[in-house]
């Protein structure tokens, strides 16, 4: 089984709502134990202090993104508290903080719940220049093959922006997807390979 996706066994241990706590674009972990579950069960979040984690068990804070803090609030894993709330945010509440600070936060959010459902471990894909990059098994099991870049169905995307991240892909040895975006959250998905006339 890919773990991409929440698995049986981790449906079980987490019955009880993880806590987060909003830090800027970040919601934050502190339980360490239930902070290593998240990560074991479908590796979602970065250990503190742990530069390239792989599929060991972490007794470390944890640190989520906005999109994997509200998809694990949508699967009903996790709670998450901004500084003055006594009480969790809504789904609602958590996307308009989120918007207030990401720009085209739905987009990416939608892209990522997609991938997710499809069984893929998402991962930022900052320092390859992309959104997201793609695990079929997870880091340090497997090395991510694709790297994605979301675009909205009506964008204008300059030419040289696809070359210079089709050659970067090609360098890293991934495969350079574009996932679009069309107006009823749908997204779309086109592979490109890197090609010498």
């Amino acid at each position: 089984m890919s773990s991409g996706t929440l698995p049986s066994s981790a449906n079980k241990k987490c019955r009880e709502k993880i806590k987060a706590y909003l830090m800027g674009i970040r919601a934050i972990v502190p339980d360490a134990s239930k902070a290593s579950e998240l990560y074991r069960n479908g590796f979602f979040g970065k250990p503190f202090g742990i530069k390239k984690p792989g599929p060991l068990e972490y007794r470390e804070v944890l640190e989520l993104s906005l999109v994997e803090a509200l998809y694990l609030v949508e699967k009903g894993k996790l709670e998450v508290y901004s500084e003055d709330s006594k009480s969790p945010l809504s789904f609602e509440e958590l996307v308009k903080h989120a918007e207030e600070r990401i720009p085209e936060f739905k987009m990416l959010y939608e892209v990522y719940k997609d991938l997710r459902e499809k069984g893929y471990v998402v991962r930022s894909g900052l320092k390859f220049g992309s959104d997201y990059s793609l695990y079929k098994e997870g880091p340090g099991i497997d090395h991510a093959p694709f790297l994605v870049h979301v675009f909205k169905s009506d964008a204008i995307i300059d030419p040289i922006e696809i070359v210079r991240a089709g050659r970067l892909s090609h360098s890293v040895r991934k495969k350079f997807i574009i996932a679009v975006i069309y107006p009823n959250n749908v997204a779309r998905y086109a592979a490109l390979e890197w090609f010498k006339p």
